[in-house]
């Protein structure tokens, strides 16, 4: 078959339509039409907005919705038939045990680095004095409503057992918990539950098993290429909407501080994943990135490790060198208790909020919120927002007022979409690491699409 051009690669696609949405928002908002605003009424409440808001919420933030279900809806189906093959591959229930064990020490380790890093940042930079009383009266009273919908829910969370967590792990109905992309830790026991009872049983009788779900994640490994090409117009629409939802630049301003501690702290980890990978796999950190961008790049498109899931799947196999069986077991389990830029976050916004109250947090508290952080980011769930909830309980153990969450509401979304991008690296990373423990990590081999959305002999 003839070579025709070389096509752009899918992560400058992507950037691409990231800036595009970015400028097309500007350049509506600053238009004379654009920033005329519109009374609008919502449950018997009167609100004004934009037009330019109104038009992209309307015409264009749909599409980016519907890129975002897209990836959802093959989310739970590529953890089953990855997950089942991946185990049932292994020659025997011990290297399933090494395999984890490995996986969940490695992930512990990396939250507690997250948190500490955020801690060390945050007790540096001191944002939360910057923060005037004027300022954090004016923030409270605009996102209090916001702020208690959370403590309402992080409430809800601490009423339960101390077991819950481990009770919430068996699934009283698969069907049901495959519903709900809040319930992959169920789909995930289950899977490998399954992939279990396939290595004990006769080979003769697993094989049809084997090969029914060997092909099934073959589709769905195709279906993720065909949502793919939709994913520059998809990150356009996200962005654009982004934009236009954006509170005042002032609020922007006056957690200026904040939001750099965060930053600076996230870019500290995404160093310390490449030189983990550097240290434990020999790849460089140029190989580490640019195989793992577009996942990167998606992860801050969507804020949502479990929509991003298929896609850090597929780079880490064929652009990460990273087995199959290996990429199948850690990466879902990542997704759903991995949440290291989630936990730094969690630390840094602790202190601030404590810093902005005037209060002096004692050496034990902040170890405490080491322990409280990296406990919550194993339940958090992979979704947009979710961090929150769990701030709430590291508030809680910390002393600090829950009603200061209503202080980082105004920037949380683009911050959230960092702190994701965080979670979907440090994913890879892990599974590099635990691959090259088990031998299985090799050189990549991606699989390239022809026009005709067929693979190329």
């Amino acid at each position: 078959m003839t070579k025709g051009k070389k096509k752009l690669a899918l992560h400058w696609k992507i950037l691409i339509g990231m800036f595009s949405g970015v400028l097309f928002s500007l350049i509506l908002v600053n238009t004379s039409w654009g920033s005329e605003t519109v009374e609008i009424i919502v449950s018997d409440k009167s609100t004004e907005t934009s037009r330019a808001a109104l038009f992209v919420q309307h015409w264009i933030k749909p599409f980016g919705n519907m890129f975002i279900n897209a990836l959802k809806l093959i989310a739970v189906p590529l953890i089953l038939a990855s997950l089942i093959k991946g185990v049932s591959d292994l020659k025997d229930i011990s290297s399933l045990s090494k395999m984890g064990f490995r996986t969940i020490g490695t992930y512990i380790t990396t939250t507690v680095i997250a948190v500490s890093i955020g801690l060390i940042v945050v007790n540096i930079i001191e944002p939360g004095k910057s923060i005037t009383e004027e300022t954090r009266n004016e923030l409270v009273a605009s996102y209090s409503s916001d702020a208690d919908e959370k403590i309402k829910s992080a409430n809800k969370e601490k009423e339960a057992g101390p077991l819950r967590a481990l009770e919430d792990l068996i699934p009283g109905n698969i069907f049901a918990s495959a519903s709900d992309n809040g319930n992959m830790l169920q789909v995930i026991v289950f899977a490998i539950f399954f992939g279990i009872g396939l290595i004990l049983i006769p080979a003769d009788k697993s094989a049809p098993v084997k090969a029914f779900f060997d092909g099934f994640n073959e589709v769905i490994l195709k279906l993720i290429d065909l949502i793919m090409l939709a994913a520059p117009y998809g990150v356009f629409a996200l962005l654009a909407a982004l934009v236009v939802e954006s509170p005042s630049a002032d609020l922007f301003s006056a957690l200026l501080l904040y939001a750099v501690s965060v930053i600076i702290g996230l870019l500290l980890m995404i160093i310390i994943y490449s030189a983990l990978v550097y240290f434990f796999t020999r790849k460089t950190p140029r190989y580490f990135i640019n195989g793992i961008s577009p996942a990167q790049l998606l992860a801050f498109s969507t804020s949502s490790s479990a929509a991003t899931l298929p896609v850090t799947m597929e780079r880490v196999e064929e652009h990460l060198g990273v087995d199959e069986e290996v990429a199948s077991f850690v990466l879902p389990i990542g997704a759903t208790i991995n949440m290291d830029g989630t936990s730094l976050y969690q630390a840094v916004a602790a202190i601030f909020i404590a810093q902005a109250f005037g209060m002096d947090l004692s050496l034990t508290t902040q170890l405490g919120i080491i322990v409280t952080a990296t406990l919550a980011s194993i339940g958090s769930a992979a979704v947009p927002g979710a961090g929150m909830v769990m701030l709430v309980i590291v508030l809680a153990q910390a002393g600090i007022p829950e009603a200061g969450l209503a202080l980082i509401f105004a920037i949380d979304r683009p911050l959230d979409m960092l702190r994701t991008t965080v979670n979907v690296t440090g994913d890879a990373a892990v599974s590099m690491i635990v691959g090259n423990s088990v031998g299985k990590l090799r050189d990549p081999k991606a699989k390239e699409w022809n026009d005709n959305y067929g693979v190329e002999k």
